[in-house]
C-alpha cells in the first residue's frame, strides 16, 4: 500500500505528469461547458400560434391557438413572444393589424378588449354623442390629461371688433380616451404623442361644441384630482360665448 502512495506520489511530482493533467482537464472543462450552452440554447420550447389567420379586433380562443416547439435561445432574444396561451385567450388583435396563421404571438399584436379604439363608444349613455378634440402634448399639459380625469373647456376667439374672447365655456366634461394620430389610445400603445382626446356629451351639447370649434378654439384645461372624483353636471357655464357662438351659426330645422 506504502509503495502505491509513493508511485502515486511520484507520479503527480512529475511536472510533465502535472502539464498533461492541465491541459486535459482544460479541454474537459470546455467541451462540457461548450456543450451544456449548445444544448441549453437548442433547448425546445413550447409556444403559442395562430392556427389560423386572426384579423383586427379578432377575440382570441383556444380554437385560434396551437403549439410549436422554439429554441429557448429564440425566446431570450425576443423578450416579445408570447410563450403562453393564458397570456392570450380573450385578448383582442390590435387594431389595425392582422396575425398570419403560422405566425408567433407577439405583446404587440394583442391587447386587452377595453383598450381597443371604439370600446368606449359602446358605453357612451344614450343621449349622449362622441365629441373628438384635436390636442397636442403642449395643449394636455404635458400629458397630464388623461383617460377618467374630468376638465373644464374654455373657448378663445375674437368678436365683432377683433377684441378676444377668452372664457371658461364648459365645466365637468369626462375624458373618455386620449389618442395618437393613428387613432390608437395611448393607454394601448408606446406613443406619447397624444392627438385627439375623445369626450361623451349630452346631445344638445355636441351641436355647440362642434360650432364652437369651427368658430374658434375649444382649449381643455385640467383641473386637480378632486374635481374628478367629485365631478359636477357636465354644462355650459358662460352664456354670453353661448350666444356670441349661436349667433355666429345659422340653425337648420330637421326635415320632417
Amino acid at each position: 500500500m506504502n509503495s502505491f502512495i509513493t508511485k502515486v506520489k511520484r507520479f503527480l511530482g512529475n511536472k510533465n505528469t502535472v502539464t498533461i493533467i492541465c491541459i486535459v482537464a482544460g479541454f474537459a472543462i470546455l467541451y462540457i461547458g461548450y456543450n451544456w450552452r449548445v444544448n441549453e440554447a437548442i433547448n425546445p420550447t413550447m409556444v403559442p400560434y395562430a392556427k389560423v389567420k386572426l384579423e383586427a379586433r379578432h377575440v382570441i380562443t383556444p380554437d385560434d391557438i396551437g403549439f410549436m416547439n422554439v429554441n429557448s435561445d429564440v425566446i431570450r432574444r425576443a423578450t416579445n413572444i408570447i410563450s403562453s396561451s393564458n397570456d392570450l385567450v380573450g385578448k383582442e388583435v390590435t387594431y389595425g393589424n392582422t396575425i398570419p396563421a403560422g405566425s408567433l404571438f407577439y405583446k404587440e399584436d394583442v391587447t386587452t378588449p377595453s383598450l381597443s379604439p371604439d370600446y368606449v363608444l359602446s358605453d357612451i349613455p344614450d343621449g349622449s354623442t362622441a365629441f373628438s378634440l384635436s390636442v397636442d402634448e403642449t395643449t394636455t399639459y404635458g400629458n397630464y390629461i388623461e383617460i377618467g380625469s374630468y376638465i373644464d373647456l374654455w373657448f378663445e376667439g375674437e368678436d365683432d371688433y377683433n377684441r378676444i374672447i377668452y372664457n371658461n365655456f364648459v365645466k365637468s366634461i369626462q375624458v373618455l380616451d386620449v389618442r395618437d394620430s393613428k387613432g390608437v389610445s395611448l393607454a394601448n400603445t408606446k406613443s406619447e404623442s397624444p392627438a385627439e382626446l375623445l369626450f361623451a356629451v349630452p346631445d344638445e351639447l355636441y351641436s355647440l361644441l362642434v360650432k364652437a370649434n369651427e368658430i374658434g378654439d375649444l382649449v381643455p384645461v385640467p383641473r386637480n384630482k378632486t374635481y374628478t372624483a367629485e365631478p359636477g353636471e357636465t354644462e355650459v357655464t358662460n352664456t354670453y360665448i353661448q350666444n356670441f357662438i349661436l349667433s355666429k351659426t345659422a340653425t337648420i330645422p330637421d326635415e320632417e
